[in-house]
Order: structure tokens, then C-alpha cells, then sequence
């Protein structure tokens, strides 16, 4: 499961992706990240600013983790390809 994300938004799309591939609820993803249900929600819809370290603890929670690597260099095109 490799997903670009470049945003706060693509992240909790990574995040929400995951969770559902779990069948997990986000409940139940925030009592294994230990955070609220609520910050998960707002994570998945990036209505609100996340701290780093929940981001990991919801990662780890769902037993990923995070890579970084140059932006690839994409035409306007391309972007149809990946989704």
C-alpha cells in the first residue's frame, strides 16, 4: 500500500484508507493510538491541525510507517494515473 501524500489532507486520506482496509472503526484506532476517537476524525477530514507525535502514534497504531523521498517530478497528467 504505497500512497503518495503531500498534504495534511492526503495524509489523513492515507490514515482513513488504512483504517478501512483494517476494518477498523475510528474508535477503535484511537483507543490502540491511545487518543481520542475526535482527533482521529479530525486527522482523516484535516479539519484541524495535528501534532507530529499523534500522527506516529496513529501510524504505528495501524502498523506503518512513514518514508520520505524526492518529489517525483510529475506532469499535470500523470496525476490521473495514480488514482
Amino acid at each position: 500500500m504505497d500512497q503518495i501524500a503531500r498534504t495534511p489532507k492526503d495524509i489523513g486520506t492515507v490514515l482513513r484508507n488504512a483504517r478501512k482496509a483494517q476494518g477498523l472503526t475510528q474508535g477503535e484506532l484511537a483507543a490502540r493510538a491511545g487518543v481520542w476517537q475526535r482527533t482521529v476524525s479530525n486527522i482523516e477530514t484535516s479539519s484541524s491541525g495535528a501534532k507530529l507525535e499523534t500522527v506516529f502514534d496513529l501510524l504505528a497504531a495501524l502498523d506503518l510507517e512513514l518514508r520520505v523521498a524526492p518529489r517525483s517530478k510529475m506532469r499535470p497528467g500523470d496525476l490521473e494515473d495514480i488514482f
